[in-house]
C-alpha cells in the first residue's frame, strides 16, 4: 500500500448531498465545496498518522493501527471508535454514520465515503 505522502483533491463528486446527510451545517458546506482539502499520510508497517488540512488551516489528525480499534476524531470535534481493516490493498473504516474506503488508484488516492445510497467521492493528487 502506496498510502504516504502529501495528496491534494482534484475532484469530488456528491459532496454536497454527502455533507447534507451527515449533518454539516450549510455554510461549512460553502467553505469545503471546492477547497483543495491537503491530505497527509505516513506509514509505518499498519500504523498510519492521516492528517486532513481543511479551510482556514484547520487540521485533524488520526492515528491508527490495522485492525485496532482507535480513537478518532472529526474536524467538529466529534470523538468515536473505530477500527481500520485492509480489503485487498484498500483501507475500510466504518464511522459512526457512514463507511470509508480510501485505495490507491492510477497514482491517484481515492476515498468513497458511503452513507446509504448516498456516496461521496473525492480524488486527490500526489504533491
Amino acid at each position: 500500500m502506496a498510502f504516504a505522502g502529501r495528496w491534494e483533491t482534484e475532484t469530488q463528486e456528491g459532496y454536497d448531498e454527502f455533507c447534507k446527510l451527515i449533518g454539516i451545517p450549510d455554510d461549512i458546506i460553502e467553505k469545503g465545496r471546492d477547497y483543495k482539502l491537503i491530505t497527509e499520510i505516513t506509514q509505518d508497517g499498519d500504523e498510519f498518522s492521516w492528517t486532513q488540512v481543511y479551510p482556514t488551516d484547520a487540521k485533524v489528525t488520526n492515528k491508527f493501527t490495522i485492525g485496532k480499534e482507535c480513537d478518532m476524531q472529526t474536524i467538529g470535534g466529534k470523538k468515536f471508535k473505530a477500527t481500520v481493516n485492509t480489503e485487498g490493498a484498500k483501507l475500510v473504516a466504518n464511522f459512526p454514520n457512514y463507511k470509508q474506503v480510501s485505495e490507491i488508484s492510477g497514482g491517484k488516492l481515492i476515498e468513497t465515503s458511503t452513507c446509504g445510497s448516498v456516496v461521496l467521492r473525492r480524488t486527490s493528487k500526489k504533491l
